[in-house]
């Protein structure tokens, strides 16, 4: 329960005759190489084998400037699919950046799996190969989808791994002689965006003597929004661990929402990581009153952690009901 109160690994030798054994003397001692006679046996093709010269270097089996070809051929799409979404800005036009250079990318793996390579080349070029595979995958999987709580398709391709590995598949080739550039789209940091505690998001027009306390004793920074119909009271941003005090609340019903998450997009006003958007299921009712000798005001506190013997409770709400 949330707290209100009031005041996330053998051998088989020849038998020969005598004759034939006659013969073959004879044979020999009628040589024709001037009379030197030789022991049978055949040491006469050990020396021709000693005198002849190395061999010859063997033919490479694909000629290296074909390979080069279709390597340009593969990789210059999607190095201009690459620059594309080096310069797009953020939401739909890099998206659509994305998805194009994501197509490059299987494009030039299934070139590249297809393309006889030299000797040399061939663990490089399926190390490349692999590496686009997964270079695609993980363009398509960095797309935004322009809602709240949407990490930049930056930051999400900067925590990718098949870009280093793309890198490095290309150094080996480029190390052979062999062209593997590829200029890969700049990448960000994960930001840890945060307001001072306390701080007003927005604020509207408040005049009364209301007074609400706000204690976040979550993992992660909040902003808890107040609203009264369909229009924001005001919103404040409290720390993790932290509490935050609004004064001059006006009387009224109001309904109470809150965010938490790290990293706040002030321009979507939501958190970009681990987001949760939530509302206590009972208003917030705050009174003034005139009585005798002075006046009396509600004082709220709400406690966006649970806690034991609290006695508000909360319903999960989606992104886009979460007042802006």
């Amino acid at each position: 329960m949330h707290e209100r109160r009031t005041v996330l690994r053998g051998r088989r030798a020849a038998a020969f005759g005598a004759a034939a054994l006659a013969l073959a003397l004879s044979l020999t001692a009628c040589s024709s190489d001037g009379g030197s006679e030789r022991p049978a046996g055949g040491s006469g093709g050990s020396a021709a084998a000693a005198s002849a010269g190395p061999s010859p270097a063997p033919t490479p089996t694909v000629d290296p400037a074909t390979y080069r070809h279709a390597l340009s051929g593969a990789l210059g799409p999607l190095d201009s699919a690459l620059r594309a979404v080096d310069r797009a800005g953020e939401g739909g036009a890099l998206n659509k950046a994305l998805d194009a250079a994501s197509a490059r990318a299987d494009a030039a793996a299934d070139a590249l799996q297809t393309t006889r390579t030299p000797d040399d080349a061939t663990a490089g070029n399926s190390q490349l190969a692999s590496a686009l595979r997964a270079l695609g995958q993980d363009l398509k999987s960095a797309r935004g989808d322009g809602g709240r709580c949407a990490t930049s398709p930056r930051v999400e391709l900067g925590t990718a791994q098949s870009p280093k590995s793309v890198q490095e598949a290309g150094r080996s080739l480029t190390a052979l002689g062999y062209d593997a550039g590829l200029r890969l789209p700049r990448t960000e940091q994960a930001k840890h965006r945060r307001l001072a505690n306390g701080a007003l998001v927005r604020d509207g027009s408040r005049g009364g003597l209301g007074r609400l306390t706000i204690r976040n004793g979550t993992g992660t920074d909040a902003v808890v929004t107040l609203t009264r119909g369909s229009r924001t009271a005001f919103s404040v941003y409290v720390r993790q661990g932290s509490n935050a005090t609004i004064r001059s609340v006006n009387s009224g019903a109001y309904t109470v929402y809150f965010t938490t998450g790290e990293d706040w997009n002030s321009a979507k006003s939501s958190f970009t990581r681990g987001c949760s958007f939530e509302k206590f299921d009972d208003k917030a009712n705050f009174r003034t009153v005139r009585v005798t000798g002075g006046t009396q005001y509600t004082v709220l506190t709400f406690t966006l952690n649970k806690v034991i013997g609290g006695n508000a409770t909360t319903s999960r709400v989606s992104p886009g009901e979460f007042p802006s």
